[in-house]
């Protein structure tokens, strides 16, 4: 008898092993923010342009995207009001800026814990032939519920050609542990043009 305990037992410890293996297993899903796949919220501003949209994410969360006098906000919320009120909703860069449509979506089994994304933040001092400013990227990594929507980390994309790797072990490794509002936004590797703009008050 105490043998069958036993042996039961190193089953269960090994089917509960396997269990949370499962459950830690890192990966990434994608989803859109272009305009065709998310709805407006209002019409533009006629004084500025100004634009909001809501678009699907994952694990019934929704991605909010605010854009007003050419630089963007993006946050997560399970509603539109909960994603207006997080942190990452009132981090504005300085210098114009934009986020790509594409979300990648860092996940342990099938919860989401941050998404990564790619900006455009426009460089004042590199113009372009018409004079406008050419842009530098860096990738933005974002933590998400359960506590608050906040960045966690910034990545330059030019000066890392590893760029995608270090953001997402830098979701992998810091959103779930970190503290919006007393913890600092990391810089992961080499510290480029973009992260510089980015990080200019």
């Amino acid at each position: 008898m105490i043998r069958i305990t036993a042996s039961c037992l190193v089953v269960l410890l090994m089917l509960s092993g396997l269990e949370s293996a499962a459950a830690q297993s890192m990966g990434s899903t994608y989803t859109s923010t272009a305009p065709k796949d998310c709805r407006l919220v209002g019409k533009p501003s006629e004084l500025d342009g100004s634009t909001t949209r809501v678009c699907p994410g994952k694990d019934g969360l929704m991605v909010l995207i605010a854009e007003d006098d050419l630089r963007e906000v993006v946050s997560v919320g399970r509603s539109r009001k909960a994603a207006a009120e997080e942190p990452a909703a009132k981090v504005w860069f300085a210098p114009f800026n934009s986020s790509e449509n594409t979300v990648e979506w860092r996940a342990a089994g099938t919860k989401p814990f941050a998404i990564i994304q790619r900006w455009h933040v426009a460089d004042g001092t590199d113009p372009d032939k018409q004079g406008r400013p050419n842009t530098k990227a860096m990738l933005v990594v974002t933590r998400l519920p359960p506590g608050p929507v906040c960045h966690v980390a910034y990545v330059d994309a030019i000066a890392n050609p590893n760029a995608n790797e270090l953001a997402r072990k830098a979701a992998d490794d810091f959103a779930r542990g970190f503290t919006c509002g007393k913890d600092e936004v990391k810089v992961i590797g080499t510290r480029g043009r973009a992260v510089e703009l980015a990080t200019m008050h």
